[in-house]
C-alpha cells in the first residue's frame, strides 16, 4: 500500500472503530482546538485537554465545542500542564500528544524525563509528509526538526522511525532515499560516506522491513526523467516514499520548499516515544495541525 493524498489518509483513520484520545498540554490555543474539533466532529480524535481552564472554557465557547468535565483538567501553569499531559500518557489515558501554546522545548523535557517520561530509549525523530502537486504520492523528509547533526547510528536509527511510522500507515516495503548532493561514494564528502553504509547496511539486513538507496540525489529520488538520463538503478529511484536529509538544515529547507514554493501541504509528528508527539509550531495552520492529527491517528495503530 502507498498513500498518495492525504485524503487517503484522512479516509482511513475515519475508518478506525475508535477515535483516538489525544492529550492536549496548554491547551488554551484555538488554532490547535479549532483542528481537534474538526477532527473530532469527524470521529478521529476524542480530546483530552490541560491548562487554564478558564480560558480553553472561553475558545470552547466561541467554537461552539465542549468537552466532558472528566477530559478537561485546570493546570494554568505551562510546565506544569506539559508534566500533567506526559503523565496521563503514561497512565494509559492517551493515544497520542499534542503540544497547545507552549514552547517545544517546555513540551519535550517532560517527555524526555528519564524517570517520569514517555521515552523508549530510542532516538526520537521529527517525521514530516508532505502532499505536493509536482509529486505522485505522499513523501516523507526527515529529520528536519530534532536532530541537528546526526551520526551515522542516529541515522539508522531516523530510518526505522520512519520505516515502522509508514507500516502502521500501511506501507508494506518503504522505499528510502539517504540524501548526499551526489550519487557516488566520496571520502571528502561525509554525507556520502554515512549514505553509502546505510544502504550496505540494508543490503546485510541490518536496517530491514524496507529498500535504502544511498548516496542519491533530489532529483534521482524524486524525478523517473532523470533516472533515466543518468541510469541511475535503485527501486527507490524516482518513486522514493522518504527522504533522510544529511542534517536539520536540509530537512528545514527542503520542507519549506515544499510548502512555500512548491505549494505542498504538510503534516508532521515526533516518532521513538511511546507514542506520537505533535510539535507543530504555534504559527501553524489550523489545517497543518489537523493533518497532523490525522498522521498522529493513523500512525498509533488501526
Amino acid at each position: 500500500m502507498v498513500l498518495h493524498k492525504f485524503d487517503e489518509l484522512v479516509a482511513k483513520v475515519k475508518g478506525f472503530t475508535n477515535p483516538r484520545r489525544v492529550i492536549v498540554a496548554s491547551a488554551a490555543d484555538e488554532h490547535s482546538l479549532e483542528a481537534v474539533f474538526r477532527a473530532q466532529k469527524e470521529r478521529i480524535v476524542e480530546p483530552v485537554l490541560v491548562g487554564g481552564k478558564t480560558k480553553i472554557l472561553e475558545i470552547l465557547a466561541r467554537l461552539s465545542a465542549t468537552v466532558p468535565e472528566s477530559d478537561l483538567y485546570d493546570v494554568p501553569d505551562v510546565d506544569e500542564a506539559a508534566q500533567k499531559a506526559v503523565a496521563l500518557v503514561r497512565e494509559g489515558r492517551g493515544d497520542f500528544l499534542m503540544k497547545g501554546k507552549l514552547e517545544t522545548a517546555q513540551m519535550l523535557k517532560p517527555v524526555v524525563n528519564k524517570e517520569t517520561g514517555i521515552g523508549t530509549g530510542r532516538v526520537m525523530s521529527h517525521f514530516v509528509i508532505f502532499e505536493s502537486p509536482r509529486y505522485h504520492k505522499l513523501l516523507v523528509v526527515t529529520d528536519g526538526g530534532m536532530m541537528t547533526y546526526p551520526t551515522l547510528e542516529q541515522k539508522k536509527a531516523i530510518i526505522e522511525n520512519t520505516v515502522s511510522t509508514l507500516r502502521a500507515l500501511g506501507y508494506d516495503n518503504p522505499k528510502i532515499g539517504v540524501l548526499a548532493a551526489v550519487e557516488k561514494l566520496n571520502p571528502k564528502m561525509p554525507e556520502t560516506v554515512d549514505a553509502d553504509a546505510l544502504y550496505r547496511m540494508n543490503l546485510d539486513g541490518g536496517i530491514k522491513g524496507c529498500v535504502v538507496a544511498g548516496p542519491i540525489s533530489l532529483d534521482l529520488s524524486l524525478d523517473p526523467e532523470a533516472v533515466a538520463i543518468k541510469g541511475y538503478q535503485s527501486p527507490v529511484a524516482g518513486d522514493a516514499d522518504a527522504l533522510i536529509v544529511p542534517n536539520i538544515h536540509t530537512g528545514n529547507a527542503l520542507g519549506k520548499s515544499i510548502t512555500v514554493l512548491g505549494g505542498g501541504r504538510m503534516a508532521g509528528i515526533v516518532v521513538g516515544a511511546r507514542v506520537p508527539i505533535i510539535l507543530t509550531s504555534r504559527g501553524s495552520s489550523s489545517e497543518e495541525k489537523y493533518l497532523s492529527l490525522v498522521l498522529a491517528a493513523a500512525a498509533s495503530g488501526s
